[in-house]
């Protein structure tokens, strides 16, 4: 059941800070490779074999719950205990960031707990639409954030399922920035996908509309129309 709170966030502040801005195309980060068809291959032919029970399930925590992009047979309600939503995954020069601007990810981190959507791919195809998933996800190896199977709880049974979560190894992890610091960088930053804003956005509306409330996130949200409010005073 949608939930009656008022974000702050709104589409008109998000509008205020889009940019159109053309796909700059890969650019490597320092002691980082490209992923190639042959790690792509490998990385679903691990999935299919090490997959704990003959369902295939997908975690989305998420653009995955406001854009899933892949095919499923069912979708359930899920909490993953241990894993907790947080920007905490950069810089990002691309998608929703520039050189100038760059964005801050999301991603699962350790700790807490993370309310998602667990999704039941079907089986016939499901090696397509791994593939697919993986390019998604992976550009560069090191993975920032590598697959890997997590514990999922719904209302109709505990299960196994697939997500990409935090590897804090990883140079890319960003830890301990405050609050204020996160949403200045969401407030700004932009890339060819749209802003960081549209995708903060779009993830507190969605778990609000299916009566998730991530406490976190509904601070940053404010935090961050705040920022763009102050930024663009005489539209307010």
């Amino acid at each position: 059941m949608a939930n009656s709170r008022q974000m702050r966030l709104t589409r008109r502040h998000v509008d205020l800070v889009h940019r159109e801005i053309e796909d700059p195309g890969p650019k490597l980060l320092p002691g980082f490779r490209a992923a190639t068809d042959a790690d792509f291959s490998e990385a679903v032919e691990a999935m299919l074999a090490s997959c704990p029970t003959e369902d295939f399930w997908l975690f989305g925590y998420g653009s995955l719950i406001w854009n899933p992009e892949t095919g499923f047979e069912e979708k359930r309600l899920g909490r993953a205990i241990g894993w907790h939503r947080r920007f905490c995954l950069g810089p990002d020069y691309r998608y929703r960031g520039s050189h100038d601007k760059p964005g801050l990810m999301m991603a699962l981190d350790r700790g807490g707990q993370c309310t998602g959507m667990a999704y039941r791919l079907p089986r016939a195809g499901l090696e397509d639409e791994l593939h697919w998933l993986i390019r998604r996800e992976l550009s560069q190896l090191p993975s920032a954030f590598p697959w890997r199977w997590i514990s999922v709880k719904t209302d109709q049974g505990p299960l196994k399922a697939l997500t990409f979560a935090m590897d804090r190894n990883n140079p890319r992890y960003v830890a301990g920035l405050p609050d204020e610091e996160i949403a200045a960088v969401l407030a700004n930053a932009c890339g060819y996908r749209g802003s960081m804003a549209e995708y903060l956005f779009s993830t507190v509306a969605m778990l609000e509309s299916l009566g998730i409330h991530d406490r976190n996130l509904w601070r940053l949200q404010s935090l961050v129309a705040a920022h763009i409010e102050a930024s663009h005073g005489g539209s307010f």
